[in-house]
């Protein structure tokens, strides 16, 4: 991996009605994920273009914990490969709550390595209502991301 990403999508803080686009079925993939790492926090990466997700990649988590994340270095790079090979982008890096809401903790924001990808959080503290919100994680700043379900 030789560099990050550069996806073609609006900046943080735009006013373009554009949103993040993500497929039901690969809703349900990573609500799925995040059920069964329970009771640890899941975490996997976006695969996709022009703001449209295509492809989840899961990965494991390296801390195994319920309260936070780090994606496993050997899956970050295999599924980092995976989404290159096939002309996409890293568009998302998604992670599970197992007990609070789909906002980013101060760990979260601290360890943000990726600027150029929306971080979805997948909140299971109402295990039958999953809550699914995106974030722009830059330079600590916190902006949230529309994302479309459809």
């Amino acid at each position: 991996m030789t560099s990050t990403p550069r996806p073609v999508r609006r900046e943080p803080g735009s006013t373009s009605l554009a949103a993040v686009k993500i497929p039901r079925p690969l809703v349900d993939q990573m609500v799925e994920h995040a059920r069964e790492d329970l009771p640890n926090e899941c975490c996997g990466m976006v695969g996709g273009r022009d703001g449209v997700a295509r492809t989840i990649h899961r990965a494991r988590n390296a801390r195994a914990s319920p309260f936070s994340y780090d994606l496993d270095s050997k899956d970050l790079i295999r599924n980092y490969n995976e989404i290159t090979d096939t002309g996409d982008e890293l568009i998302g890096i998604y992670h599970s709550h197992t007990k609070s809401a789909a906002e980013p903790s101060q760990t979260d924001i601290n360890l943000a390595a990726y600027p150029d990808a929306v971080y979805v959080i997948v909140s299971l503290a109402d295990s039958e209502n999953p809550e699914i919100r995106g974030w722009w994680l830059r330079d600590g700043k916190v902006d949230e991301e529309r994302l479309e379900f459809d």
